[in-house]
């Protein structure tokens, strides 16, 4: 399981309850963002287990994300896990 994995928020589903869709590499997930101070639509953001920990730029998502791809199985397998959990 990953520390954090790097995804943006294309939506909101409950902004009252801080519940944004975020999409991990293709893969959409309802996520809590209600650890952040603030959190808008196309915002990077690192998520464990659900929720939001923190606010990332585009080059860190982006160099996170190419590091991930690099490791291989374990990242197939983090993203096959998330699909059977995704909304979509």
């Amino acid at each position: 399981m990953w520390l954090g994995i790097p995804g943006q928020i294309v939506e909101f589903v409950d902004r009252e309850n801080h519940i944004a869709t975020a999409d991990v590499s293709g893969v959409r997930r309802n996520v809590n963002v209600g650890l952040l101070d603030q959190a808008d639509v196309g915002d990077w953001v690192l998520i464990h287990v659900g929720f939001a920990l923190s606010k990332i730029d585009d080059e860190e998502a982006r160099a996170t994300i190419e590091f991930l791809e690099q490791l291989g199985d374990p990242y197939e397998q983090e993203l096959a896990e998330l699909r059977t959990s995704s909304i979509e």
